[in-house]
């Protein structure tokens, strides 16, 4: 289930007044502690590192959290570098897992010796190409096709993915890249998305295994790191259960043992690249009810909308709603909570038992601090809000503001309009 909002009606009523809505709130102190929890879990492994996936919640301030206890950064553009880089993240603590990337891109990776992850196998000669040569540390996404199976709808089928190398490229790329003088290897895969059975990632992890045991047999290179990828998923339900980090970590070992270690691969580094389980259940948007209407369907409209959370209207994602104050209050109403996106599928609940909403009351979306802000856009011009962090002391800060309309029309030439004709 949800994690529980961390303020009573009278806080939030407070931080409203510095902070109107609508925006986001995150819980450093939660962030904190989970990614301790996380890491311990894993710590059974020779080493172990955490790489968040900064797509799931780019802000500095966020990653610098995360930073500080022990975090790298999965990294997918530029600007994700980018940020990576003015957190403190750095080298070799940030894998740059791309596809179809720009060469400007890779040499900005490079230049800072960050590890490139290639998505397929004529990103070598790409590689090659715009660098001059390669990176002593060269990495590989796998895409195991029809091998891996019980992959939930978000993801789809990885055979139908256009991510990463099949089994046979994969070994001619590991050649490949021997023979050019790459002295370190990783191997890479990501086949899952908010994926809650523990058994699917103890069977990525065997099918990774196998894979590197294999790759050594046939090439003579030894992995020396695997990314597990991401993919845990959070609970979104209040009848789902939130992944055993312990569970999963302890399968994985067994299958470590099993083939790592005959294999003569131990000691292996064990990286995963999950965002949605670090920071997901700790973000909060907070909305106000500003309207009502009542026609074949109750609807109570908020000053928030899908331009600011993108999940429920493209994907038909469940967010748990609650109203500030009236937690504990009778749900005796069915109401779709929409916003004011010209689009239908502005909703963020669909005919959801909720307690009576007034005008004015604080409603809050849970589960929002990964993939929330971050997918944010500014269809119907639509600004999006900005970002408060409550600190371990309970203060709070801005760590974004929201938009402006001068932010919005920042890109346009408007000193020529007038004399367009």
């Amino acid at each position: 289930m949800s994690s529980n909002f961390p303020l009573n009606k009278d806080q939030l009523d407070n931080l409203i007044k510095k902070f109107p809505t609508p925006f986001y709130l995150y819980d450093e102190e939660a962030i904190r502690q989970n990614m301790r929890k996380f890491t311990k879990a894993f710590s059974i492994f020779p080493k172990f590192r955490e790489h968040y996936a900064v797509k799931a919640c780019p802000n500095p301030y966020i990653l610098k959290i995360l930073a500080d206890e022990g975090c790298g950064a999965d990294c997918s553009s530029l600007p994700e570098l980018m940020l990576s880089e003015m957190a403190g993240i750095k080298e070799d603590h940030v894998i740059f897992t791309s596809n179809e990337t720009p060469a400007e891109e890779y040499k900005y990776a490079y230049e800072r010796k960050n590890i490139i992850n290639l998505d397929d196998i004529t990103h070598i000669e790409f590689l090659k190409k715009h660098l001059g040569k390669l990176p002593e540390t060269i990495c590989f996404r796998y895409n195991p096709g029809n091998e891996k199976t019980g992959c939930n709808s978000i993801i789809g089928k990885p055979e139908e993915a256009k991510y990463g190398l099949t089994r046979p490229q994969i070994i001619e790329a590991y050649k490949i890249c021997k023979a050019e003088g790459v002295k370190h290897f990783g191997l890479h895969t990501m086949v899952a998305s908010n994926e809650l059975n523990p058994d699917f990632f103890i069977d990525t992890a065997k099918l990774v295994f196998e894979l590197a045991s294999e790759i050594k047999e046939k090439t003579g290179v030894r992995i020396e790191f695997v990314d597990l990828g991401g993919g845990l998923g959070i609970p979104y339900k209040p009848d789902q259960v939130a992944v055993d980090y312990d569970q999963i970590a302890q399968g994985i070992r067994k299958e470590y043992d099993r083939v790592i270690v005959p294999a003569g691969l131990d000691p292996l580094a064990i990286y995963w690249e999950c965002g949605r389980p670090i920071t997901g259940p700790y973000g909060w948007l907070i909305t106000t009810a500003i309207h009502e209407k009542h026609i074949y369907r109750e609807y109570i409209a908020v000053d928030s909308c899908m331009a600011d959370l993108m999940r429920p209207g493209m994907y038909g994602s469940y967010h748990e709603v609650t109203v500030s104050g009236k937690e504990n209050a009778p749900k005796t109403q069915v109401y779709d909570v929409v916003g004011s996106l010209c689009e239908n599928c502005d909703k963020f609940a669909v005919q959801r038992q909720l307690p009576k909403i007034d005008l004015g009351d604080h409603v809050i979306i849970h589960d929002a601090g990964a993939h929330g802000r971050a997918m944010g856009f500014n269809y119907n011009g639509k600004l999006r809000c900005g970002e408060v962090l409550m600190r371990p002391d309970g203060s709070f800060m801005q760590i974004r503001r929201r938009e402006t309309i001068d932010d919005l029309f920042a890109t346009l030439d408007l000193a020529n309009v007038k004399n367009f004709n």
